[in-house]
Protein backbone atom coordinates (compact mmCIF):
# COMPACT_ATOMS: atom_id res chain seq x y z
CA UNK A 1 0.00 0.00 0.00
CA UNK A 2 1.58 3.01 -1.03
CA UNK A 3 1.80 5.43 2.34
CA UNK A 4 3.54 8.44 0.31
CA UNK A 5 1.33 11.97 0.50
CA UNK A 6 0.51 12.47 -3.46
CA UNK A 7 1.08 16.33 -2.78
CA UNK A 8 4.32 17.83 -5.03
CA UNK A 9 6.93 17.76 -2.60
CA UNK A 10 8.61 21.30 -2.07
CA UNK A 11 11.99 21.00 -3.42
CA UNK A 12 14.55 23.50 -5.57
CA UNK A 13 14.54 19.65 -7.39
CA UNK A 14 11.68 20.23 -9.17
CA UNK A 15 11.19 22.99 -11.57
CA UNK A 16 7.79 24.32 -12.47
CA UNK A 17 7.12 26.18 -15.58
CA UNK A 18 4.59 27.06 -18.16
CA UNK A 19 4.44 25.54 -21.55
CA UNK A 20 6.29 29.03 -22.56
CA UNK A 21 8.71 29.28 -20.20
CA UNK A 22 10.55 25.92 -20.70
CA UNK A 23 14.43 26.99 -21.86
CA UNK A 24 17.54 25.63 -22.78
CA UNK A 25 18.27 26.45 -19.17
CA UNK A 26 15.92 24.59 -17.45
CA UNK A 27 17.46 20.80 -19.64
CA UNK A 28 21.04 22.27 -18.78
CA UNK A 29 19.78 22.52 -15.36
CA UNK A 30 18.77 18.83 -15.32
CA UNK A 31 21.44 17.47 -17.16
CA UNK A 32 23.64 19.23 -14.63
CA UNK A 33 21.90 17.53 -11.79
CA UNK A 34 20.88 20.93 -10.46
CA UNK A 35 17.39 19.78 -10.78
CA UNK A 36 15.54 16.26 -11.10
CA UNK A 37 12.42 17.54 -12.74
CA UNK A 38 10.88 19.92 -15.16
CA UNK A 39 7.45 20.49 -14.24
CA UNK A 40 5.56 22.03 -17.59
CA UNK A 41 1.85 22.84 -17.00
CA UNK A 42 -0.63 22.66 -18.87
CA UNK A 43 1.35 21.74 -21.90
CA UNK A 44 -1.87 20.44 -23.67
CA UNK A 45 -5.03 21.53 -22.93
CA UNK A 46 -7.07 19.48 -20.93
CA UNK A 47 -10.17 19.32 -22.52
CA UNK A 48 -7.80 17.81 -25.56
CA UNK A 49 -6.11 15.33 -23.52
CA UNK A 50 -9.74 14.02 -22.43
CA UNK A 51 -10.48 13.24 -25.94
CA UNK A 52 -7.04 11.58 -26.94
CA UNK A 53 -7.41 9.46 -24.23
CA UNK A 54 -10.89 8.26 -25.37
CA UNK A 55 -9.13 7.79 -28.35
CA UNK A 56 -6.10 6.28 -27.25
CA UNK A 57 -8.49 3.46 -25.34
CA UNK A 58 -9.53 2.91 -28.87
CA UNK A 59 -6.66 2.59 -30.24
CA UNK A 60 -6.17 -0.67 -28.11
CA UNK A 61 -3.55 -1.49 -25.53
CA UNK A 62 -1.96 -4.53 -24.92
CA UNK A 63 0.94 -5.66 -22.08
CA UNK A 64 4.74 -5.10 -22.24
CA UNK A 65 6.52 -7.95 -23.22
CA UNK A 66 8.58 -7.78 -20.61
CA UNK A 67 6.61 -5.71 -17.69
CA UNK A 68 2.81 -7.61 -18.46
CA UNK A 69 1.33 -5.51 -15.72
CA UNK A 70 1.79 -2.31 -17.29
CA UNK A 71 -0.20 -1.70 -20.73
CA UNK A 72 0.90 0.03 -23.80
CA UNK A 73 0.52 1.11 -27.88
CA UNK A 74 3.61 0.75 -29.75
CA UNK A 75 6.71 -0.59 -28.50
CA UNK A 76 9.52 0.03 -26.16
CA UNK A 77 12.85 -0.51 -27.36
CA UNK A 78 13.40 -1.94 -24.00
CA UNK A 79 11.07 -4.58 -24.97
CA UNK A 80 13.61 -6.14 -27.38
CA UNK A 81 16.47 -6.82 -24.37
CA UNK A 82 18.92 -7.19 -27.28
CA UNK A 83 17.06 -9.89 -29.47
CA UNK A 84 17.88 -9.44 -33.13
CA UNK A 85 13.69 -10.64 -34.00
CA UNK A 86 12.47 -8.17 -31.47
CA UNK A 87 14.55 -5.67 -32.67
CA UNK A 88 13.85 -6.17 -36.18
CA UNK A 89 10.23 -6.34 -35.12
CA UNK A 90 10.54 -2.59 -33.26
CA UNK A 91 11.68 -1.06 -35.90
CA UNK A 92 9.29 -2.49 -38.99
CA UNK A 93 6.38 -1.42 -36.70
CA UNK A 94 7.75 1.54 -36.04
CA UNK A 95 6.01 4.03 -38.73
CA UNK A 96 3.18 2.59 -38.62
CA UNK A 97 2.86 3.33 -34.69
CA UNK A 98 3.29 7.00 -35.14
CA UNK A 99 1.00 7.06 -38.07
CA UNK A 100 -1.60 5.42 -36.29
CA UNK A 101 -1.57 7.39 -33.32
CA UNK A 102 -0.99 10.94 -35.41
CA UNK A 103 -4.52 9.45 -37.03
CA UNK A 104 -6.09 9.26 -34.08
CA UNK A 105 -5.03 12.61 -32.74
CA UNK A 106 -6.53 14.64 -36.22
CA UNK A 107 -7.57 17.27 -36.42
CA UNK A 108 -5.28 18.18 -33.60
CA UNK A 109 -1.92 17.84 -33.23
CA UNK A 110 0.02 14.64 -31.77
CA UNK A 111 1.14 16.08 -28.13
CA UNK A 112 4.53 14.06 -28.67
CA UNK A 113 4.94 15.98 -32.24
CA UNK A 114 4.07 19.74 -30.49
CA UNK A 115 6.71 18.59 -27.61
CA UNK A 116 9.40 17.32 -30.27
CA UNK A 117 9.16 20.56 -32.49
CA UNK A 118 9.20 22.88 -28.50
CA UNK A 119 12.15 21.42 -27.76
CA UNK A 120 13.73 21.55 -31.18
CA UNK A 121 12.77 25.33 -30.90
CA UNK A 122 14.61 25.87 -27.50
CA UNK A 123 17.57 24.04 -28.21
CA UNK A 124 20.16 25.95 -29.38
CA UNK A 125 21.36 22.72 -31.18
CA UNK A 126 18.00 21.58 -32.27
CA UNK A 127 16.52 18.09 -32.21
CA UNK A 128 16.44 15.03 -34.05
CA UNK A 129 14.81 11.42 -34.11
CA UNK A 130 17.41 8.97 -32.48
CA UNK A 131 18.47 6.61 -35.47
CA UNK A 132 20.13 3.65 -34.04
CA UNK A 133 22.21 0.89 -36.60
CA UNK A 134 21.04 3.40 -39.58
CA UNK A 135 17.35 2.58 -38.46
CA UNK A 136 15.47 5.27 -37.23
CA UNK A 137 13.70 4.56 -33.91
CA UNK A 138 10.06 4.93 -32.90
CA UNK A 139 9.01 7.74 -30.15
CA UNK A 140 5.53 8.51 -28.99
CA UNK A 141 4.75 5.01 -26.66
CA UNK A 142 1.04 5.36 -25.41
CA UNK A 143 1.20 3.94 -21.94
CA UNK A 144 -1.70 2.56 -19.10
CA UNK A 145 -1.22 2.11 -15.92
CA UNK A 146 -4.09 0.24 -14.15
CA UNK A 147 -5.61 1.63 -10.73
CA UNK A 148 -3.84 -0.60 -8.14
CA UNK A 149 -0.61 -0.99 -10.04
CA UNK A 150 2.59 0.08 -8.96
CA UNK A 151 5.33 1.02 -11.63
CA UNK A 152 8.47 -0.56 -9.54
CA UNK A 153 11.40 1.95 -8.96
CA UNK A 154 13.91 1.77 -11.93
CA UNK A 155 16.19 3.67 -14.01
CA UNK A 156 16.57 4.25 -17.87
CA UNK A 157 19.79 3.82 -19.13
CA UNK A 158 20.02 3.43 -23.27
CA UNK A 159 23.58 1.98 -22.93
CA UNK A 160 21.96 -0.56 -20.97
CA UNK A 161 19.19 -1.56 -23.37
CA UNK A 162 22.06 -1.31 -26.69
CA UNK A 163 25.22 -2.00 -25.07
CA UNK A 164 27.68 -1.25 -27.92
CA UNK A 165 26.07 1.23 -29.82
CA UNK A 166 27.87 4.77 -30.38
CA UNK A 167 24.67 6.77 -30.42
CA UNK A 168 23.58 5.08 -26.76
CA UNK A 169 27.43 5.68 -25.74
CA UNK A 170 27.56 9.05 -26.46
CA UNK A 171 25.04 10.15 -24.52
CA UNK A 172 26.00 12.30 -21.18
CA UNK A 173 22.51 12.21 -20.03
CA UNK A 174 19.33 10.97 -20.92
CA UNK A 175 15.67 12.40 -19.31
CA UNK A 176 12.32 11.00 -19.30
CA UNK A 177 9.44 12.65 -20.56
CA UNK A 178 5.87 12.15 -20.22
CA UNK A 179 2.56 13.82 -21.52
CA UNK A 180 -0.32 13.34 -19.20
CA UNK A 181 -3.87 12.02 -21.08
CA UNK A 182 -5.59 10.91 -17.75
CA UNK A 183 -4.87 10.63 -14.30
CA UNK A 184 -6.30 8.69 -11.72
CA UNK A 185 -8.29 10.02 -8.84
CA UNK A 186 -5.80 9.84 -6.46
CA UNK A 187 -2.37 9.05 -6.65
CA UNK A 188 -0.26 8.17 -9.67
CA UNK A 189 2.75 10.61 -8.64
CA UNK A 190 6.06 10.18 -10.14
CA UNK A 191 8.30 9.04 -7.55
CA UNK A 192 12.22 9.64 -7.19
CA UNK A 193 15.53 9.54 -5.47
CA UNK A 194 18.31 11.33 -6.17
CA UNK A 195 21.07 8.58 -5.62
CA UNK A 196 21.99 6.78 -8.50
CA UNK A 197 22.55 3.21 -8.66
CA UNK A 198 24.87 1.47 -10.67
CA UNK A 199 23.33 -1.43 -13.38
CA UNK A 200 24.66 -3.93 -12.11
CA UNK A 201 23.87 -3.68 -8.47
CA UNK A 202 20.43 -2.80 -9.94
CA UNK A 203 20.20 -5.94 -11.58
CA UNK A 204 21.19 -8.01 -8.09
CA UNK A 205 18.35 -5.86 -6.21
CA UNK A 206 15.57 -6.62 -8.65
CA UNK A 207 16.33 -9.90 -9.19
CA UNK A 208 13.25 -11.13 -11.61
CA UNK A 209 11.37 -8.43 -11.17
CA UNK A 210 11.96 -5.22 -13.89
CA UNK A 211 12.20 -3.14 -11.28
CA UNK A 212 12.50 -2.98 -6.97
CA UNK A 213 9.71 -2.11 -4.39
CA UNK A 214 9.53 0.75 -3.85
CA UNK A 215 9.64 0.49 0.30
CA UNK A 216 13.12 -1.08 -0.07
CA UNK A 217 14.90 2.63 -1.14
CA UNK A 218 13.18 4.73 1.32
CA UNK A 219 11.23 7.91 1.06
CA UNK A 220 11.33 9.54 -2.36
CA UNK A 221 13.30 12.79 -2.64
CA UNK A 222 10.59 14.27 -5.23
CA UNK A 223 7.50 13.23 -5.51
CA UNK A 224 5.23 15.03 -8.16
CA UNK A 225 1.40 14.86 -9.04
CA UNK A 226 1.19 15.90 -12.32
CA UNK A 227 -2.54 17.11 -13.94
CA UNK A 228 -3.93 16.03 -17.31
CA UNK A 229 -1.96 18.13 -19.95
CA UNK A 230 1.35 18.69 -17.92
CA UNK A 231 4.69 17.79 -19.26
CA UNK A 232 7.09 16.24 -17.10
CA UNK A 233 11.08 15.80 -18.52
CA UNK A 234 12.90 13.94 -15.67
CA UNK A 235 16.18 12.34 -14.95
CA UNK A 236 15.63 8.90 -16.06
CA UNK A 237 19.02 7.60 -14.66
CA UNK A 238 17.80 8.13 -11.12
CA UNK A 239 15.46 5.36 -9.67
CA UNK A 240 12.06 6.67 -10.29
CA UNK A 241 8.18 4.81 -9.80
CA UNK A 242 4.88 5.14 -9.93
CA UNK A 243 2.60 5.15 -7.21
CA UNK A 244 -0.51 3.36 -7.55
CA UNK A 245 -3.92 5.18 -8.66
CA UNK A 246 -7.22 4.88 -7.54
CA UNK A 247 -10.61 5.09 -9.62
CA UNK A 248 -9.31 5.18 -13.14
CA UNK A 249 -5.97 4.52 -15.30
CA UNK A 250 -3.19 6.45 -15.71
CA UNK A 251 -2.84 7.52 -19.27
CA UNK A 252 0.64 9.25 -20.88
CA UNK A 253 2.47 9.75 -23.83
CA UNK A 254 6.15 8.98 -23.39
CA UNK A 255 9.35 8.76 -24.83
CA UNK A 256 12.92 9.77 -23.65
CA UNK A 257 15.41 12.61 -24.84
CA UNK A 258 19.27 12.42 -25.11
CA UNK A 259 21.65 14.94 -24.25
CA UNK A 260 24.76 14.95 -25.59
CA UNK A 261 26.48 18.06 -24.22
CA UNK A 262 25.69 22.01 -24.94
CA UNK A 263 26.77 21.48 -28.28
CA UNK A 264 24.97 18.53 -30.06
CA UNK A 265 21.08 18.64 -30.75
CA UNK A 266 18.92 16.50 -28.43
CA UNK A 267 17.22 13.70 -29.80
CA UNK A 268 13.97 11.23 -29.31
CA UNK A 269 13.12 7.83 -28.87
CA UNK A 270 10.76 5.32 -26.94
Amino acid sequence: MDTFIDDEHDSKLVLSATRGELSARALVALASGAAMVLHIRSFVDPATCALLAQRAEHLGYSSYLNVPSVRRIGMAFYETEGKSELIDSYFASAPQHLSDFRRACAPFCSPIDTMRCTLDEVWPHGARLQGLGGRKMFVGLSRSVEPGTTFLAHHDIFSEDAPGHPEATSLSAQFGANIYLQMPGAGGSLLMWSDEIAPATFNRMRGEHYGIPIDRLGPPDVRVRPAPGDLLIFNSRKMHAVSPGTGRSRLALSCFVGYRGESNPLSFWS
